[in-house]
């Protein structure tokens, strides 16, 4: 069962975030941009409405990037420790997607299909019942 409210933040302490919803979308993306702004295989998101979403804490450090699509790309880190924790796709208004391992208890996170495969690297092991998808799906 997901639950209906959650919170994370980063290694330090210096930034904390909470969510009043559940989770709208769980999944792991493989594109190249993730893989460097998590500096692993993959990006495990956790999508949220932004009205549910609410800073604690702290103020991240935001890097706006171009996606493939051309729209922007705003990852939110804390600017003391580094850790990745929220992004804001421009192409998705009202929603804020956060990284699974920000939150206090990731034991929850169910992803539902991986994303941009083309891109995944050869060493990384993809649980083979997940749905897959070359790109972005729409």
């Amino acid at each position: 069962m997901l639950p209906e409210q959650f919170s994370g933040g980063c290694a330090c302490g210096a930034v904390r975030y909470k969510s009043e919803g559940v989770a709208r979308y769980m999944g792991n993306c493989h594109c190249r941009d993730c893989q460097q702004a998590t500096g692993s295989a993959y990006f495990p998101a956790v999508l949220v409405k932004q009205t549910d979403f609410r800073l604690e804490k702290g103020e991240p450090k935001w890097f706006g990037r171009q996606a493939d699509r051309g729209h922007a790309m705003l990852r939110g880190f804390c600017s003391e420790c580094g850790s990745p924790l929220f992004l804001i796709n421009k192409a998705s208004e009202g929603a804020m997607i956060l990284f699974a391992g920000s939150l206090d208890d990731p034991s929850w996170y169910q992803p539902s299909r991986d994303i941009y495969v083309k891109s995944a690297q050869p060493w990384d092991q993809m649980d083979p019942s997940l749905p897959k998808a070359d790109g972005m799906p729409t």
